[in-house]
């Protein structure tokens, strides 16, 4: 008896150590890859996180990026759920590093800083080269980011409708002439008196009111204790003079990762029926 008691126990923790693989098995995936640009000649980390699957099916892809001060792994370090989320809506979520105060721009002052062209085109190809994404182009393609990666997602999205389908605010930097002296934008865009057509055309509501017709979903999140949540609630307003459809979220929150956390799972399902047609 007590030999079949033993032999039980054997069985069943060969079938616990086989259920442990096979959930290990079926999770998403991590990568840390190296991705140079030839642009600013110098590679940069991006994580990539792959959802499980056992088929050979191709992906649609988000772009996820960092606010001021923060790296490539900033989004999955304080939101481990990243993995669940693409696992459970199948897409791609790609986190690019954006050098601390790039503000992803192609900086007019300093060539070492060429980050519009090095996420708009550089990594797209890369990840389009290396991992099973979707082949409907911008509509498998989105970008979304908080603080300075808010404006970012939008700034690229706007300025490459071609590349990116859809794009998403959180808590975002969006008029760089309110901030010209804080958080290096000083350093990227240069003088602001000589360079001050960089200041206001790139600041998101003129991109919006220099492009009235654009069709592309667009998701503004932003918490109301948030010390930049009139940047959102401006750019809200100006989506409604403009008529441009868009979803617009603002709740009690201030400017940090607990309201990122859940921000971000708003956007995740937007994004999620955009690439399943229903945007």
């Amino acid at each position: 008896m007590k030999y079949f008691g033993g032999f039980l126990s054997l069985i069943l923790l060969i079938a616990f150590l086989s259920g442990c693989n096979s959930f290990q098995a079926h999770a998403a995936t991590v990568d840390t890859v190296l991705v140079r640009s030839n642009t600013m000649k110098k590679a940069f980390k991006t994580v990539v996180i792959s959802p499980n699957s056992d088929t050979p099916t191709h992906f649609p892809v988000i772009y996820l990026l960092h606010g001021y001060g923060g790296c490539y792994n900033s989004w999955i370090k304080r939101v481990p759920e990243l993995k669940k989320i693409a696992d459970d809506y199948k897409m791609i979520i790609v986190c690019p590093d954006g050098a601390f105060s790039s503000w992803y721009v192609d900086s007019p002052v300093d060539s070492t800083m060429r980050f519009e062209t090095y996420i708009s085109k550089e990594l797209v190809e890369y990840i389009d080269h290396h991992y099973k994404t979707a082949k409907e182009g911008n509509k498998g393609r989105a970008i979304a980011g908080f603080s300075m990666g808010g404006f970012g997602a939008m700034f690229l999205a706007l300025r490459h409708p071609d590349v990116f389908g859809a794009c998403g605010s959180m808590s975002g930097a969006l008029n760089l002439s309110y901030i010209k002296k804080n958080f290096d934008v000083y350093k990227r865009l240069g003088d602001t008196v000589l360079n001050a057509k960089y200041y206001s055309d790139w600041s998101i509501i003129n991109l919006l009111k220099n492009n009235p017709t654009i069709k592309m979903p667009i998701i503004i999140d932003c918490g109301r204790e948030d010390f930049i949540y009139g940047m959102s609630k401006e750019a809200n307003e100006k989506l409604i003079e403009l008529n441009i459809p868009h979803d617009y979220i603002e709740r009690p929150g201030k400017h940090d990762w607990k309201y990122w956390n859940n921000a971000v799972q708003y956007e995740a399902l937007f994004f999620r029926n955009f690439f399943n047609g229903k945007r």
